[in-house]
Formats: structure tokens, C-alpha cells, sequence
């Protein structure tokens, strides 16, 4: 049976859950004022497309080099929760230099500590999720968390917008500051969460926690790499296709291309926050493949669509395809992780490793997908990039093995899915 000191008492583990679902909703809410915003308010302080593309590079290779590191740290630390307000903060200095002290040198610093600290939150709120719910009940809480998230980035575009077109541009990045307090709130019921990889009972099976897996062992795991470049493929083919996308309706709609392009970013939202609760589980009832292979298909079938039709109008509702593929990558890239690593004592630097293959993918797509579209036009650059993401579908269908189950093919000594899936004792399912 399992240990009592494991366990949430019932109101404590609902709202541990609410806690999540807050925090969620308002990291959202504060990642969404470091996007475009970010290029529209250097553009008002006179800064060249060069140095705007500087900045924006630099925090993208922070965030790379970070994957690994950051998710070493994160499982280095116990408190999750400690982890998540440190990086909460981090984004407050961040937004404080952007409004307050606009020049490069501190423009660069708000990037590059921006990029870190995105890296240790993320994992943070996956190993909190794993902790309140065991890897039994991981993906219903994935796709929960995933539903707030696109609530919270629907919601703060509209707020950051009419900010900055009612008061001024740097007004966005002192609400972005502003947000982060809710955000700090929703900490209060998990900080006395223990550590998933700690926990003398991490599933509710009243069995000791084993010792860290071997580090070598962990980054050769078949499941893992292949997972990994499932993931890599997916960014590479897809990271591009929304701004090619937007270079077609800006010549093809004139001065209705801004409303439309908010479109693209809003319609995948919304399905997202529609569909995320039942793709979590569907995750759990019908395997992590067959979700991966559903969602790695829209990607291919975008391309196509894109590169046959021109119609602005149908290309927004295209991208609701974006938003099937977003529900499912963002929920089984942190399943699949727990699968695999779930109690080996390096879940996070495995969430980083896959970050990274995700970051190399994105990095890669924009210039490559730039490259073909000016040499061979806009139809066969969308075409190239569904095939990257075929190839996508066709690596999960044919290698990856399904990780989920009564007993995860691949799945590392220690990682405590099958016993989690074994035993109902486990923290209120309320949450």
C-alpha cells in the first residue's frame, strides 16, 4: 500500500491541480509578451531589422545551449517549485530591461537570461505535473495544462495588443512584468510538492526509488533518439511554414494580411484548447504512438494544402491542422519523457535533450525554407517542408516503439510507468 507521506490529502491535491492550471495560464500569459511584440517595440527605438534579428538569434541560442544544462539543473534541484519562481522572476528582470533600458547590452542580456530560464520552467511544470499525478495520469494533465497555456497565449495577445496600440509599445512589456505576479501566486499550493525523482513512493506502489540511471545510458535509449528525431523532423518541416505562409497572404490580401495572420495564430489556439484534455486520453488509453503518428500527419498535409491553395481565407482554417499538431507534440513530448525517464533521476535533462533537437529543427527550418522559396517559389518551398514532416510520420510509424502500456518498450530501469499503471494508489485523480 502506498506511503501515507506520498500521498496528497484530498483538498491538497485539488489545489495542487488548480495551482497548475493557474501557473499554466499565467507563463502564458508572460511568454506571449516576448514574441513579435519584441520586434515591434525595437523597431519604435530605432533599431535596424539587423540588430532586431541580433537579439531575437541570441535568445534562440541561449535557449539551445541551455536544453541540457537547464534540465540537469532542474533535476538537480528538489523543489520544483523553487525552480519555477526563480525562472518566473528571471522573466520579470527580463521584461523590466526590455521596457526600462532599451539599448543593446542590456537588450542582449534580456534574451539570453529570457532563453535560460524558459529552459528550466518548462521541465519545472512537467515534473510538478508528474509529481501531483503520478505517470499514470500524466497525459489527461499534460492535455489540461495544455488547454490553460492556449488560453493564456489567446487572452495575453489580445491584452498585449490593445496595450500597445491604445497606450504604447514598451507599456507591453511593463504588463509582460505585471503578469508574472499571478504567476508567482499560483506557486503557493505546490511548493511543499515532492521531487518525483526522490519520492521514497514516486508512483504510489509503496517501492523505494532507484538510484539515477547512468548518464551514457540514458541519451543511447532507442525510444529516446528516436523520439528525439521524430520531434527534430516535425520543427524542421513546420517551423517555417506559418511565415512563408504570411509572406503569400501579405501579397495575395493586401492590407487584411495582419488580420489574417492574427487568424493563423489564433485558430490553432483555439483547437488546441478544444482538443488537449481528450488527446491526453487518448494518449493513455489507446497508446503514445498512434497519437505521435496522428499528430506528425497534419504536417505533410499542411504543406500540401498550402502549396495548392492560395485563397487567404482558406489558409487560416488551414492552420487549424497547426493546432491538432501542437496538442499532440505538446502534450507526448513530456509523456513520452516520463515513459522513458520518468524516475530515473533525469527526466528534465531528457526534456532538454529532446528541447534540443526540437530548437536544432526550428533553427534549421526558416533559412532552409527561405532558401527554396526563393530559388524555386513559395508552392515548392510548402512542399518540401510537408515532406520533412512525411519523413516525420514515417520514422514514428516504422521505428518508434510505443511507450505507454502495462509494461513501456524501452523504457529505462527505474522509470515507475508500468507500476503506476498497475496501481490505482495514487495521489486524488480530482486533480
Amino acid at each position: 500500500m502506498a506511503s501515507a507521506k506520498n500521498r496528497l490529502a484530498g483538498e491538497d491535491a485539488i489545489a495542487a491541480g488548480r495551482g497548475l492550471d493557474g501557473l499554466n495560464l499565467f507563463v502564458a500569459n508572460i511568454q506571449t509578451g516576448f514574441g513579435p511584440f519584441i520586434s515591434v517595440y525595437l523597431t519604435t527605438k530605432g533599431w535596424t531589422q539587423t540588430g532586431i534579428g541580433l537579439a531575437l538569434s541570441l535568445g534562440t541560442i541561449a535557449a539551445m545551449a541551455s536544453q541540457i544544462p537547464a534540465g540537469a539543473l532542474v533535476d538537480a534541484i528538489p523543489s520544483k517549485a523553487l525552480v519555477a519562481l526563480l525562472s518566473i522572476l528571471a522573466f520579470t528582470a527580463s521584461a523590466l530591461l526590455f521596457a526600462l533600458w532599451p539599448t543593446p547590452l542590456w537588450v542582449y542580456a534580456a534574451e539570453v537570461l529570457h532563453g535560460f530560464s524558459s529552459c528550466t520552467l518548462g521541465p519545472a511544470i512537467a515534473a510538478m505535473s508528474l509529481a501531483v499525478v503520478g505517470s499514470g495520469l500524466l497525459g489527461p494533465r499534460l492535455g489540461r495544462n495544455a488547454r490553460f497555456a492556449s488560453i493564456g497565449n489567446g487572452v495575453a495577445a489580445a491584452l498585449m495588443g490593445l496595450c500597445g496600440y491604445y497606450v504604447s509599445p514598451q507599456a507591453v512589456f511593463f504588463l509582460t512584468a505585471a503578469m508574472t505576479l499571478p504567476a508567482v501566486a499560483s506557486l503557493v499550493p505546490l511548493r511543499r510538492l515532492p521531487d518525483p525523482a526522490r519520492m521514497t513512493d514516486p508512483c504510489g506502489t509503496g517501492r523505494p526509488a532507484r538510484p539515477r540511471t547512468p548518464l551514457r545510458r540514458l541519451l543511447t535509449n532507442r525510444a529516446l533518439l528516436i523520439f528525439a528525431g521524430c520531434a527534430m523532423l516535425f520543427t524542421l518541416g513546420n517551423a517555417a511554414l506559418l511565415p512563408l505562409a504570411g509572406n503569400t497572404l501579405t501579397k495575395e490580401a493586401g492590407r487584411l494580411a495582419s488580420l489574417l495572420i492574427a487568424g493563423c495564430i489564433i485558430v490553432p489556439q483555439l483547437v488546441v484548447a478544444v482538443i488537449s484534455p481528450a488527446v491526453g486520453e487518448f494518449a493513455e488509453q489507446r497508446g503514445r504512438r498512434l497519437v505521435l503518428f496522428i499528430g506528425l500527419c497534419t504536417l505533410p498535409l499542411r504543406g500540401l494544402l498550402f502549396a495548392v491553395m492560395a485563397n487567404p481565407a482558406a489558409l487560416v482554417l488551414i492552420q487549424a491542422l497547426d493546432g491538432i499538431a501542437a496538442a499532440c507534440l505538446g502534450i507526448l513530448v513530456p509523456l513520452v519523457v516520463s515513459d522513458i525517464a520518468g524516475n530515473t533521476g533525469r527526466y528534465n535533462l531528457s526534456l532538454g535533450f529532446v528541447g534540443l533537437a526540437i530548437g536544432v529543427g526550428a533553427t534549421i527550418s526558416t533559412s532552409l525554407g527561405g532558401r527554396v522559396a526563393d530559388a524555386f517559389g513559395a508552392p515548392v518551398a510548402f512542399a518540401s517542408l510537408g515532406a520533412v514532416g512525411l519523413m516525420a510520420a514515417l520514422l514514428a510509424l516504422w521505428a518508434m516503439p510505443e511507450t505507454g502500456g502495462h509494461r513501456p518498450q524501452n523504457a529505462l530501469p527505474g522509470d515507475g510507468a508500468s507500476e503506476a499503471r498497475r496501481s490505482s494508489l495514487h495521489w486524488d485523480r480530482k486533480t
